[in-house]
């Protein structure tokens, strides 16, 4: 079974996207409503902006969302998921990929949610941090003895997990991470707390847009960050997507699911190859691959 799996925030680069609009003119197309919608030439930053340029919380999300569904739609008859999954933003590239939502209504549900995820970050100071080589359980206990706002935020695959939350209690958690044994503990150059409490008035504000955008019946399940198992379900996926932005990122579970459901080949489309790695590291022996486009599609 083919699961195609989505990247999230961190796999921008400059340039990206360019290939698909010089090849495809169904690229060409959905790139320049794009730039309607967003009311901005994303297409501009993308292709020639500055890695600066790319950071912009505003451009990021939706550039990796267009580069991911648009891919997608240009792969012709090659793309036939029997399952989707995406990582934290990906989930929303996933959702269009799947049939949940149509491209016009993902692309301005993400720009609403970068808009308010920036908002968010601008409340308190807070940010994430990356801890390598110990067990999951040991990080929960730390970030739960930690005073202050800390939670795990990212679990991306064994011995690999984001924690994310309040300057002072991130940089308090890494120094006893270490002390426990962490093989690092390293504050991450982001803009914010993801995936944690201090998400919630992004989360407010973007609940009545997703209660307020429609949803249709899917081609295949979605593996959602909040739930970890197949869902089919318009409203169940909607309360999900609603939960993510406070909630954790369950990836490492959601993929153990998707190989214990039959997935054999995970298809990464977007942007980068990190999540074909985290695959890997959960599962030495699934299958992955880059999704690449048919000319002219």
């Amino acid at each position: 079974m083919n699961a195609f799996i989505f990247p999230g925030q961190g796999a921008q680069f400059t340039g990206m996207g360019l290939d698909l609009y010089e090849n495809s003119s169904l690229a060409q197309e959905l790139f320049e409503r794009a730039n309607e919608i967003l009311g901005f030439s994303i297409t501009d930053t993308m292709f020639e902006g500055s890695a600066d340029d790319l950071k912009q919380t505003k451009v990021t999300q939706p550039a990796i969302f267009l580069h991911s569904v648009i891919l997608a739609k240009t792969l012709g008859d090659s793309f036939k998921p029997d399952m989707v999954a995406g990582h934290s933003l990906g989930e929303f590239s996933a959702l269009v990929a799947n049939g949940s939502l149509n491209f016009e209504d993902g692309l301005r549900l993400v720009s609403q949610r970068a808009m308010a995820m920036q908002k968010a970050c601008e409340l308190k100071p807070s940010t994430m941090a990356a801890v390598l080589g110990l067990d999951d359980d040991i990080v929960e206990k730390v970030c739960a003895m930690t005073d202050g706002i800390v939670v795990a935020a990212n679990y991306n695959c064994p011995g690999q997990l984001v924690i994310s939350g309040e300057v002072d209690a991130i940089n308090k958690a890494c120094e006893t991470l270490k002390e426990e044994g962490a093989r690092r503990a390293l504050v991450l150059p982001v803009g914010g707390a993801f995936h944690s409490p201090l998400m919630e008035p992004a989360r407010e504000e973007l609940a009545s847009a997703i209660e307020n955008t429609a949803f249709n019946k899917p081609i295949c399940p979605i593996y959602q960050n909040v739930s970890t198992t197949a869902v089919m379900d318009e409203n169940t996926i909607k309360a999900n997507l609603i939960s993510q932005l406070t909630a954790p990122v369950k990836w490492t579970q959601s993929v153990q699911q998707m190989i214990a459901d039959g997935a054999t080949l995970f298809t990464e489309v977007g942007p980068g190859n990190v999540l074909q790695g985290l695959v890997k590291k959960i599962n030495r022996d699934a299958q992955t691959a880059s999704a690449t486009f048919e000319t002219n599609a």
